[in-house]
């Protein structure tokens, strides 16, 4: 099974001279009365390598009714944020929660730096921080509640589930650093965990997911946060091979308990075959990110080559269907 490309793609470019003229790309997404809104990534220069989140609203038929002129969410010095990335949006007991990546030491990806003869500095470590999204006439403002993951763990794709499994905030990370013959995995996987009053950092850590098919030989991540079924939670993840060809999967997990895999795809479900998701600062790549269901449809937005934003879609059932037939092969 493949998701249907949205034929606007990409819906969203880099634009004007400033902070997002390079590069707009892993919009997380939320639906609030009627309208879908994306925060995406946007970086506008490559020297210090500042990522920074915008805003942009969307109706259901993905015509773009408004994009913010400046960026929603900033880097925080005094919290040693010197870049914030990658967010994830879930709606949780009422409220809106963000999760988002941060490091002291942002530097671009091996292929920019190779392209224009930047220095091959070591990539930086990074950590999940959560924040509370207060959304009022049309306006996302954000209370930072602190960092979630284990230190020295080097986290991304870190995502919440949108309610509480066992009585306990959980959620889904990919500890980069959790890899070798101290643990489950020869490369980086997603694991659960129980969370201590969302900001009290985690316990209960489970490897969840490791890479299996040639095309997610070198990681997986969580996507979007997971989407509850009748047949199980929903995740849509990325997996990378040795080419570092960065495609979509989805996946299965056991109602109560989440780090039991039902069922998983084969093959996967989106890879780069447009020109916006071959061509670009890191070629190759589909990343997806964020999620909404609306009626039937899972519609799927991610980044492509770090340089634009697009959409996807499935009828959700379908896709179950899909997933829970492969159970027997």
């Amino acid at each position: 099974m493949k998701l249907m490309r949205y034929q606007g793609n990409p819906i969203l470019k880099p634009r004007g001279d400033g902070w997002e003229s390079i590069e707009v790309y892993n919009p997380a997404a939320t639906y609030i009365d009627g309208k879908i809104h994306l925060l995406y990534r946007a970086t506008g220069e490559y020297a210090e390598y500042i990522s920074r989140l915008g805003h942009a609203v969307f109706d259901e038929d993905l015509k773009l009714l408004d994009r913010s002129n400046e960026p929603c969410f900033s880097p925080e010095p005094e919290l040693w944020e010197k870049s914030v990335e990658d967010a994830r949006l879930t709606a949780l007991d009422g409220r809106l929660y963000m999760t988002y990546v941060i490091t002291p030491t942002p530097c671009p990806p091996y292929s920019v730096r190779s392209r224009i003869g930047m220095p091959m500095i070591p990539q930086a470590r990074t950590r999940i921080s959560l924040a509370e999204v207060i959304y009022e006439s049309g306006h996302m403002s954000f209370k930072r509640l602190g960092i979630i993951t284990p230190y020295g763990s080097n986290q991304r794709d870190t995502v919440l589930f949108p309610e509480k499994i066992n009585g306990q905030y959980a959620a889904l990370h990919r500890p980069s650093a959790w890899i070798g013959s101290d643990y489950p995995t020869e490369t980086p996987g997603i694991w659960f965990a129980y969370l201590n009053n969302l900001t009290g950092g985690m316990h209960g850590h489970r490897l969840t997911m490791k890479s299996e098919q040639p095309w997610e030989s070198r990681k997986i991540g969580s996507g979007p946060p997971p989407i509850k079924t009748d047949k199980g939670w929903l995740l849509i993840y990325h997996g990378v091979n040795d080419n570092l060809v960065y495609r979509a999967g989805a996946a299965l997990l056991d109602l109560e308990k989440p780090w039991k895999v039902i069922a998983r795809s084969p093959e996967p479900i989106l890879e780069p075959e447009e020109e916006y998701e071959r061509i670009g600062d890191v070629p190759n790549v589909v990343f997806p990110e964020g999620a909404v269901v609306i009626g039937d449809k899972l519609l799927i937005f991610y980044g492509g080559t770090d340089n634009v934003c697009c959409a996807a879609s499935v009828i959700l059932n379908e896709l179950i269907d899909f997933l829970l037939a492969q159970r027997n092969k």
